[in-house]
């Protein structure tokens, strides 16, 4: 009997930062890829981390040296690869002698500096804080070192437009209702949330990358999984900028945690995380009254500006899926992933991810897409580390182009577009001569044409997918200009799916 054709040779179900990043890896080696996400691309964890390209340094006390030395490299492979959501970042230690000695903070930072491959980021060192310190006078030692902010939410959406170059085909707000094996191929039940179409797709194999889902997933599809998740919370909070420079901070806490104070679009800082043991649904967490007076407390104890809660402007939560490794202490549970692989008589192989984190994606990705070769007819070896994610242009050039090509455009939307779009921002800016033919303005240099291309081109289907997620001018656009957005992106939704020029099943 000849061997029934599949659809794809690969489903990925999950759109976060894992499951754009094994799609995108497998497209590129010549697979016939799927990805469905039940919301938006970045939708959860993925949007909601500390935005920061980082070995761990912490990770170090927990003798975690395998995942620091790979997350170290990492970092310098992703400043190449996309220069344009990337940046250097230099982080401010101060020294509480309490929490830790500064005999250990310098091997830390000493393991730091040579664990992993550093081309671009400076060796770290010991610096006097000046009278112009941001800190309380009573610190009066700082470790400086180096590590890398991301556009967290715009890494996933790069690596899922690299997917769908490569032939990928990516569907969002469409949910796994069934899976099981027959044949030797998947075939697996999706409903489409906005037109509540179904359709059924065959796949030679399997990966289940839902992050804090996982589990209740790989339930539906198998009853052998061994492995479980630990859900811990982090939550994230934004106030009016602490400090000037562009320098971030980690501070110290008495219960061994650290909190990072990071610049934050010009204007705020970025305070966070906390670690909190979480159940229930994770796409219900939210930032508690605990969790606020701990990050104000954090900033408290070492700025010489004091903060409270009702400086904060806007915070968010995320639930980081973590493999449970029976650690007691939320705080010490592995960042390090893990895999399961199972098949039936050796065809329709069905690989779960546990764990993860963002620095780390792209290794996890080669090595998700490895473990599967022996299924499937992979064309090509490890690739991503050598390829510009889409729109991938250093900052300065990108800036250089817009303002030749476009004088007429504002130099705070150009600086934007270089810093969110790099190069791909020619493909909504390429017909438009004016500002005025830039369309509808909806406040804060957010305009029509920009709107519609990340409509098109993005997937933005609801208001927060473009206010929080491709960007986060939810922060400078006013209620009213918001809803005249959300009214407009509920319109134009509706419109092409009526059309039918969204790619939906």
């Amino acid at each position: 009997m000849a061997e029934q054709a599949a659809d794809y040779d690969l489903l990925v179900i999950g759109g976060g930062i894992n499951g754009a990043g094994i799609a995108y890896d497998a497209a590129g080696r010549g697979l016939n890829v799927c990805l469905c996400e039940m919301g938006d691309l970045a939708g959860a964890t993925s949007s909601s981390s500390s935005k920061l390209i980082h070995g761990g340094l912490r990770y170090l006390e927990q003798y975690e040296f395998r995942l620091v030395r790979e997350a170290l490299a990492e970092r310098e492979t992703l400043l190449k690869i996309a220069p344009h959501i990337t940046q250097p970042m230099s982080f401010h230690l101060p020294h509480q002698s309490t929490v830790r000695p500064a005999w250990m903070i310098q091997l830390g930072l000493f393991l730091y500096d040579h664990l992993g491959r550093r081309n671009t980021l400076v060796s770290s060192r010991r610096i006097r804080p000046d009278e112009d310190s941001p800190l309380k006078s009573s610190f009066q030692t700082v470790f400086e070192y180096s590590d890398a902010w991301v556009d967290d939410a715009r890494l996933v959406l790069l690596n899922a437009l690299g997917a769908r170059e490569y032939g990928g085909v990516i569907y969002t707000r469409t949910r796994v209702v069934s899976g099981y094996r027959k044949n030797d191929l998947w075939h697996i039940g999706l409903e489409d949330l906005l037109t509540g179409k179904t359709r059924e797709i065959t796949a030679r194999s399997l990966v289940n990358a839902a992050g804090p889902w996982v589990t209740e997933v790989l339930s539906g599809l198998s009853e052998k999984s061994a492995n479980k998740i630990r859900l811990v919370k982090g939550s994230h909070i934004i106030v009016p900028a602490i400090h000037l420079g562009d320098q971030a901070y980690i501070l110290q806490n008495k219960d061994k945690r650290v909190v990072f104070v990071i610049p934050f679009l010009g204007k705020y800082s970025l305070i966070g995380t906390t670690e909190v043991e979480y159940s229930g649904d994770p796409s219900k967490a939210t930032c508690s009254d605990e969790e606020r007076e701990y990050l104000c407390q954090a900033v408290n104890d070492y700025f010489r500006r004091t903060i409270s809660v009702e400086d904060i402007i806007w915070e968010y939560s995320g639930v980081r899926p973590l493999f449970e490794d029976e650690a007691s202490d939320a705080r010490a549970v592995t960042r390090d992933y893990a895999f399961e692989l199972e098949d039936k008589n050796g065809k329709a192989p069905l690989l779960s991810i546990f764990g993860g984190k963002l620095t780390t994606y792209r290794k996890l990705a080669e090595h998700a897409v490895g473990r599967l070769s022996r299924y499937l007819p992979i064309e090509a070896g490890c690739w991503t580390g050598n390829r510009l994610l889409p729109g991938a242009q250093p900052v300065d050039q990108c800036l250089l182009e817009l303002r030749k090509n476009y004088p007429w455009l504002p130099d705070e939307v150009a600086t934007r577009f270089a810093h969110s779009y790099g190069s791909l921002a020619h493909e909504f800016l390429g017909e438009v001569f004016s500002v005025q033919e830039l369309g509808i303005h909806f406040g804060a240099g957010l305009y029509q044409c920009e709107v519609d291309y990340l409509i098109h081109k993005e997937w933005v289907m609801e208001g927060d997918d473009l206010l929080w997620r491709r960007s986060k001018l939810g922060l400078f656009l006013r209620a009213e200009e918001s809803g005249v957005l959300v009214d407009y992106i509920r319109s134009s939704v509706q419109r092409a799916l009526s059309s039918g020029m969204l790619n939906r099943l």
